[in-house]
């Protein structure tokens, strides 16, 4: 079967697909551009937790990608949505960066103005942390905010190679605290896939997922029954996708996004 066969639309990550840190990966803006071309649909679909949406649309604009802000889908975005659909009178006490901030703002998800009124703990990645903002967190899971996590994630591919990611902030937290998380919003759950279905108008087997990780990007697509396919640009080796459960097996596999234009 041809890849691009019977498939409408593309969920696409960034990190480790479309970026290396703040560096676009050789050849994805003109991929990305082949698709749209071919006239399917793009949804950028990412794990990040710190980033806004605003953040993310300036980010693909500067490198020349064409993309509107409601095609951009963090975990950040969807975590926002969760808590003012489900629980409209919480009040969260954040620890990450200002982008997660911004989105639950944008949603008009209330902020505790003490660590102690919180409700819940939404916990992400935070690489300016400082030990007050992590002992904040740890003061308002003490008195008895439950945890949500954007994602779960151990390392994100940047620049310099595998960087620390939420899960080592969330161990900080458990550990501390003896509290576990409750929730976590992020890929592979549910909550990503139908924010990107509703954006998208297609079902999931008219749909691609394109990544770098086997446990989120590749688990995610197969579960819903996407085609899958995982770049070799982030954190996953082909003797990580050799020895891989089948859960987690991608349909193809290219060495970068770049490969894909050759299969329009």
């Amino acid at each position: 079967m041809a890849l691009f066969s019977g498939i409408e639309g593309a969920l696409i990550d960034l990190d480790g697909t479309v970026f290396q840190g703040k560096e676009l990966i050789e050849g994805t803006k003109e991929a990305i551009s082949a698709i749209q071309k071919s006239g399917r649909r793009i949804v950028y679909l990412s794990n990040r937790g710190n980033h806004s949406r605003n953040a993310g649309l300036l980010k693909l604009r500067e490198h020349g990608i064409d993309v509107e802000k409601e095609d951009i889908i963090f975990s950040s975005t969807v975590t926002a949505r969760f808590i003012k659909k489900h629980y409209p009178h919480a009040q969260v006490w954040v620890l990450g960066n200002s982008g997660l901030i911004e989105e639950m703002e944008e949603h008009q998800v209330k902020l505790a103005k003490r660590p102690e009124d919180a409700d819940f703990v939404v916990i992400t990645l935070h690489d300016e942390i400082n030990y007050s903002e992590l002992n904040d967190a740890f003061r308002a899971t003490s008195a008895g905010a439950r945890i949500i996590a954007t994602n779960s994630d151990k390392t994100y591919p940047d620049e310099n190679g595998p960087a620390i990611d939420v899960a080592g902030f969330i161990g900080a937290i458990e550990s501390a605290t003896g509290q576990k998380t409750e929730l976590v919003i992020g890929k592979p759950s549910c909550f990503m896939v139908e924010a990107a279905l509703d954006q998208i108008g297609l079902e999931a087997e008219q749909c691609m997922v394109i990544g770098d990780s086997l446990g989120t990007d590749i688990s995610m697509g197969n579960m819903q029954g996407m085609r899958t396919v995982l770049v070799l640009t982030g954190n996953t080796t082909s003797t990580m996708v050799d020895q891989a459960a089948t859960r987690s097996k991608p349909d193809y596999v290219f060495q970068s996004l770049a490969d894909l234009r050759g299969e329009l």
